[in-house]
């Protein structure tokens, strides 16, 4: 289980770092980011597309742009983090 959880930590934290980087440099396309990141341009891809469908980047034909309330979702974001922190703390008392 914590292979399976770990790399699911790793994708979101990828995803998270691809986001990051639409949000600095956007419109910003997938060559781009990945020359920026180190993160392999189908891995930058795949971020994306999970990012779009997540309704937190929007693709133009000049590259990636933050969607336009990226400000308040990424404070959801956060806070979601924050609350999934404290559960996995939690479950460390478990065993």
């Amino acid at each position: 289980m914590d292979d399976r959880l770990s790399d699911q930590v790793d994708k979101e934290a990828r995803d998270l770092q691809v986001l990051r980087t639409v949000i600095e440099a956007g419109p910003i396309g997938i060559v781009t980011i990945a020359d920026e990141t180190d993160i392999p341009e189908h891995k930058v891809r795949y971020s994306l597309r999970m990012l779009e469908n997540d309704d937190l980047v929007d693709p133009t034909p000049n590259g990636a742009v933050p969607a336009d309330d990226i400000d308040d979702r990424a404070e959801r974001i956060n806070a979601g983090l924050d609350d999934l922190v404290d559960r996995l703390d939690a479950l460390k008392d478990v065993f």
